[in-house]
């Protein structure tokens, strides 16, 4: 039998606040104790005014005495410091905030050597590899301007869109099976893709434990017509320029040389098919949990051994979710180099539309780091942050060895994103991991409750930016108020020292589900 998880003592805000002690300008610690069986301390990144949103976060959850909607973010760090088999500490990154498990924001380490560790859908999340892909050109905003709604238009056109959108590149279930194996070396058979894409995307778009006869066939089924899709939720594509440039030689190595210059991003993920994935994947593994009686102090963080069969079966199917949102990304980076040069009457090529990086934030991955100044196989589950490799390290593209790996943070809807690069400190301290975006800080029904979708697009307009909405009446879970500054998150990471700011991006044209 499972044993029951621990009652998580509900305390009066100071009492909680015992628990929570000031490290740095810009961190502060979880002391074991904050809630029960903590394995290893937790961390957490903020400047004063993101430390004022966590903290009301938490008070709030006091004065409810823990009754409705999802635990604080402090409080899920905490419990993920709980897990069998956590190791270092468990990190929160500055656009933190309560998700499902884990909060979304979230990064722990769990040592492979240790038969007890586990590994857990929550810290990678439903949308499995969603993630951000930045495009170069050599166009300027002044080529782009007089074209702006033309080219909205038709990469609208080109990309499709929305909760149900179907792909237009055409797949039958046997290249379903090849991509969800194969990720994007598909792409480049298929000539959706160039050679040197794969040479700027994480794990170079191919995670080689993909095994998709372990994806159901209700997740393929929900797959199969959504290849080459965006999505709708907080997926995008833009069309942005070079707005400040922070590091001319970083900048330089990524093909950036001046402010004004085009780029575009593409954030999306696996789409019906990666969610289906990780639904499975909790059924098979409360089962789990109950056999090996493993005990957790939130039922949302369901967990199987990394060893046990669930814990395979589910790495090699997350495996197989994250190729298929690589063959996503390259299959609308084919649709957007289609559509600039229907635009422009030119090439791709010549209109130099290479891909800057590609980068992942949910996933989880097995990589070698120093713990106590011993090299270590650890499973790093990311949840909403990113992979940021210092300089010189081995699995960032020779173009990279001396500036460290790309780390591209996209904005909210209208707001600024940024390109970073990661840093040796972010190595020692997070595991070579920063922050994905700007973190929510509504709730999706309160944003729709708040905000009007007509006042929303009209200070876009405002802006000067160019919008295609497959569905306006969503636009108002998407406005930057709903979310915490982008410029916030970023700054923190940058002072703290994990990652290092590069490029300052801001958005000409928006292209949303």
């Amino acid at each position: 039998m499972q044993s029951a998880a621990p009652s998580v003592p509900i305390r009066a805000y100071k009492d909680e606040l015992q628990y929570i002690e000031r490290l740095t300008a810009n961190s502060f610690r979880i002391k074991k104790g904050f809630v029960p069986n903590m394995q290893v301390e937790g961390v957490f990144y903020v400047n004063s005014h993101l430390e004022s949103l966590m903290m009301e976060e938490l008070r709030h959850s006091c004065q409810s005495k823990g009754i409705g909607g999802f635990l604080p973010g402090v409080k899920q760090i905490a419990n993920v410091a709980s897990l069998p088999g956590i190791v270092g500490r468990s990190i929160g990154l500055p656009d933190v905030h309560s998700g499902y498990g884990f909060a979304i924001g979230n990064m722990a380490a769990f040592d492979m050597s240790d038969p007890e560790a586990v590994v857990s859908p929550g810290g990678v999340g439903f949308d499995i590899n969603c993630g951000v892909r930045l495009l170069r050109t050599n166009l300027s905003e002044s080529d782009v301007s007089p074209m702006k709604e033309q080219l909205a238009q038709t990469l609208f056109n080109h990309i499709p869109v929305g909760v149900g959108s179907k792909g237009v590149i055409p797949m039958t279930a046997t290249n379903l099976e090849e991509a969800l194996e194969m990720g994007m070396d598909w792409s480049l058979r298929e000539g959706y893709a160039w050679a040197e894409d794969k040479e700027h995307c994480e794990e170079y778009g191919r995670m080689l434990q993909a095994n998709p006869n372990k994806v159901s066939s209700r997740a393929k089924k929900r797959g199969l017509p959504q290849l080459g899709t965006l999505g709708a939720g907080n997926h995008y594509a833009e069309i942005q320029v070079v707005d400040k440039i922070y590091d001319q030689h970083a900048a330089r190595k990524m093909g950036i040389d001046r402010t004004g210059q085009v780029c575009v991003m593409i954030h999306s993920g696996s789409r019906g098919l990666g969610h289906q994935v990780a639904t499975d994947a909790l059924v098979a593994m409360e089962r789990a949990m109950k056999r090996d009686n493993i005990v957790v102090n939130d039922r949302q963080l369901a967990c199987a051994r990394i060893h046990s069969q669930e814990g395979q079966d589910y790495l090699q199917a997350m495996a197989a979710a994250a190729n298929y949102a690589w063959v996503n990304r390259s299959s609308m980076t084919f649709l957007a180099r289609q559509a600039f040069a229907k635009t422009f009457k030119s090439t791709p090529d010549d209109l130099d539309m290479q891909v800057i990086y590609d980068v992942s934030h949910n996933i989880a991955k097995v990589e070698e780091h120093y713990i106590d100044g011993k090299q270590k196989r650890l499973l790093i589950h990311r949840k909403g942050s990113t992979r940021a490799l210092p300089p010189h390290h081995p699995l960032i593209p020779v173009d990279y060895q001396l500036t460290g790996q790309p780390v591209l943070i996209g904005g909210t809807m209208g707001t600024c994103s940024y390109v970073l690069t990661g840093t040796e400190q972010g190595m020692q301290e997070t595991f070579g991991t920063t922050c994905h975006g700007a973190g929510r800080a509504l709730s999706r029904a309160k944003s729709r409750r708040n905000l009007k979708y007509e006042d929303v697009l009209d200070d876009l307009a405002r802006k000067g930016i160019a919008i295609r909405v497959a569905s306006p009446k969503l636009v108002m879970e998407e406005a930057p108020e709903s979310y915490k500054n982008v410029t916030d998150v970023v700054e923190t990471c940058h002072a703290a020292g994990i990652s290092k700011m590069a490029i300052k991006l801001r958005p000409v044209a928006v292209i949303k589900g």
